[in-house]
């Protein structure tokens, strides 16, 4: 088991020689994170991990994968889908131009579940969505909107659920195991590298998504990314956490309106 001061030595060689900041993650879920990497792949003492997270410039990528990695879905928690379905986009398509950002998108499941909802809602074909990830692996296996057949059968329940309107297997092509989404989705998405610990802003955005994402941090960097979204955001435009994230509590509570129990948030301040 990993102790705490390791950890610190850790975080201290992830920054000087890589220039990942992981500082401000929550702890107990970072050690939580580490110990199971060091168990799956068998090192036998701290000192072994060490050296290869210093030295071995392969190893990295999957080291920062695991501390970062993030269960998703699409469609996940379909009233939340719902919701965007129904009282969010409908706003929205007065303005000529939509700009949506999936911050910590992950490997894109939550980006795609967005394109169909935005084709559904006939506002396509002027909007553009931003996908940002600190990991370039993951935003790789996004931009190729290949993902397993096997939970197609839940991501299929969950669009229905979310108000779908169309057979979901329209949206994609299967083949050996796969699918693969249509390339008109791909069309309107541009994928990039963010570091929501030390990156700006980078637009003016109707909607910001990063769900289930600000569980990993500490309280000082939840608020440093919730100002980082409220700069980022257009008036009267919208924030969408996840289930278990909040703006209340924050020095952003009194510039936001929450409007659905579904976790979303409308900037009025």
């Amino acid at each position: 088991m990993i102790e705490e001061p390791e950890i610190d030595i850790l975080l201290n060689d992830l920054l000087e020689e890589h220039g990942y900041d992981f500082t401000h993650y929550a702890r107990a879920s970072l050690k939580r994170r580490i110990n199971r990497l060091m168990a799956l792949d068998k090192f036998p003492s701290f000192a072994e991990l060490r050296y290869r997270v210093k030295s071995d410039a392969t190893y990295i990528k999957r080291f920062v994968e695991e501390l970062t990695v993030n269960v998703t879905e699409m469609f996940r928690d379909p009233l939340f889908y719902k919701t965007l379905r129904e009282d969010v986009l409908p706003t929205l398509a007065a303005k000529p131009f939509i700009r949506i950002w999936h911050a910590g998108c992950s490997t894109g499941e939550e980006v795609f579940s967005m394109a169909i909802l935005l084709q559904e809602t006939n506002l396509f074909h002027k909007s553009i969505l931003y996908a940002t990830d600190l990991n370039p692996d993951v935003l790789e296996k996004a931009r190729k909107g290949i993902f397993s057949l096997a939970p197609m059968k839940q991501y299929s329940e969950n669009y229905m659920l979310s108000g779908g309107k169309n057979d979901f297997s329209s949206y994609y092509t299967a083949q050996y195991g796969h699918v693969k989404f249509k390339e008109e989705l791909v069309k309107k998405m541009v994928f990039s590298t963010h570091n929501l610990v030390s990156d700006r802003s980078f637009n003016e955005f109707d909607l910001i998504l990063c769900r289930n994402v600000l569980i990993y941090f500490d309280k000082a960097l939840q608020e440093r990314v919730l100002n980082l979204f409220d700069d980022s955001l257009g008036s009267l435009a919208y924030l969408a956490l996840g289930a278990k994230e909040t703006l209340k509590f924050s020095s952003l509570q009194s510039r936001f309106k929450q409007i659905s129990r579904e976790k979303i948030w409308r900037k009025i301040g």
